[in-house]
């Protein structure tokens, strides 16, 4: 059986891995467009200091990553934060992250004193007496919890954990997407402070060990070894080949290519939506229709090496701070690498590394910028924020256009219609950060699930031959 998996990230590299792993004979090819694998998960280096340009960690309480890693040889490698605990700069101070809240949305007001303003705390009060708010078939995250808990709860708390993690708008993204869990819940209760409470209550105890992982020289370094262990497996990957058209034919597939025409029997194809809608247009006109209508944010990060003597007695402390859109600053974010993660520490304990991220849905004039000036403008906040006054030995701009998919209202009524338009093609599959999550447990999971329905396919057609 002939599979050929279209699209070279963290998605397609797994959805080969599992071929390969679980489907004994399987004969599997990767085709990747670009001269990299990995997609958002790349290494890098500054001042002779390894580094993730891309994403850095991964959550730890979903077990598909992990697991991941372990199965092609990085488990070894496995490394918690070195410190714990968030922050947040808002209202003229880094403030610790207040707890006990789900992506900003808090169970209980009495935490919040730190971040929001006695108007604000009032206006969380009056959630309790508020008449139920209909959910229909979805709300967008900001305005539902605006509307429960006041503005000022989304604009300092939901905004910056919901652009950590999309890049994206709250006032946009889907409850019933990014929340499921309290999307129920919600429509249980009669208040949204409650609704918390109760997923809270019904979320097993505490697992045992970190939240997050990373790996030592970086999370970068997992797309290389899935794809070693692909091709120790047998398979085959090749980059800069980019997938033109994909077509039925009587034996399977035909997928034509600037390199030539590839051969399959099924295929996975684990894309940005705006490139498989493209692929998918004359097979499964259904599911490229939606597709096509699935908007990505861009964002940059701006990486910043320090002599920790430049910084005087008193280098920034905690693991860094995100920042919420309304109080009008450049920078989303700041990651205190040298402090997050001893194995960036240990490299050269005479630099202090750290990033920046910029950019947000709907913020592409800020990316306009050359990448001295968004180096000028992150410094500008990291002194303002921190008092960071030194000027940086080295800096690396990394910018990652349409780089997070925005699960906007009604997405996963969207990613049913993909997934009904799919399943009435024979031998096709899809996978990646816009079906089910945009972590990197979840494309596991993704890529994973693809590849086994794909294998369920093929044993039955087998069956039938």
């Amino acid at each position: 059986m002939r599979i050929l998996v279209i699209g070279g990230g963290i998605s397609g590299l797994v959805a080969a891995h599992r071929l390969l792993e679980v489907g004994g004979g399987t004969e599997v090819t990767v085709l990747e467009a670009s001269a990299r694998l990995g997609g958002k998960l790349r290494g890098g280096e500054i001042a002779g200091v390894a580094v993730d340009l891309g994403a850095e960690s991964m959550l730890a309480r979903r077990p598909e990553a992990v697991e991941l890693a372990r199965a092609v040889g990085l488990g070894p490698e496995l490394e918690p934060p070195a410190v714990a605990g968030g922050a947040i700069w808002t209202r003229g101070a880094v403030r610790p992250m207040p707890g006990g809240h789900l992506m900003g949305v808090p169970g209980d007001p009495a935490v919040l004193g730190d971040v929001l303003s006695p108007d604000g705390l009032a206006r969380v009060a009056e959630d309790a007496d508020l008449p139920r708010t209909p959910l229909g078939e979805d709300v967008t995250v900001g305005g539902y919890v605006a509307e429960r808990l006041g503005r000022e709860v989304v604009d300092r708390l939901v905004e910056p954990l919901l652009g950590g993690v999309y890049a994206g708008d709250a006032y946009r993204i889907s409850l019933h997407a990014a929340l499921p869990q309290l999307f129920e819940a919600a429509r249980r209760e009669r208040s949204l402070l409650a609704a918390v409470r109760s997923v809270q209550a019904r979320a097993a105890a505490p697992a045992a060990g970190p939240v997050f992982m990373g790996v030592s020289g970086g999370v970068g370094r997992l797309p290389g070894a899935v794809a070693d262990a692909v091709r120790a497996a047998g398979g085959r990957i090749s980059t800069g080949v980019t997938a033109r058209d994909l077509r039925r034919t009587p034996d399977g597939w035909a997928v034509a290519t600037d390199a030539g025409v590839h051969h399959a029997d099924a295929v996975v194809v684990a894309l940005p939506g705006p490139a498989a809608a493209r692929l998918l247009r004359h097979e499964a006109p259904g599911a490229a229709d939606a597709l096509a209508g699935v908007d990505y944010a861009s964002m940059a990060l701006c990486t910043l090496a320090f002599r920790r003597a430049d910084l005087g007695s008193a280098p920034p402390g905690g693991s860094g701070f995100l920042v919420p859109p309304v109080d009008g600053r450049t920078i989303k974010a700041s990651t205190f690498s040298a402090n997050k993660w001893g194995w960036v520490a240990a490299q050269d304990p005479e630099l202090f590394v750290l990033r920046t991220s910029v950019g947000r849905f709907g913020e592409e004039a800020v990316l306009e910028r050359d990448d001295d000036a968004l180096v000028a403008a992150s410094l500008a906040d990291l002194r303002d924020a921190v008092g960071l006054t030194a000027a940086p030995v080295a800096a690396r701009v990394t910018r990652w256009p349409a780089g997070l998919p925005q699960y906007a209202l009604g997405h996963r009524g969207l990613v049913a219609r993909v997934r009904a338009a799919v399943a009435q093609v024979p031998g096709l599959e899809v996978c990646g950060a816009l079906y089910d999550g945009v972590g990197i447990p979840a494309c596991v999971a993704s890529a994973g699930a693809a590849a086994e329905a794909t294998l369920t396919w093929a044993a039955a057609a087998q069956g039938r031959e």
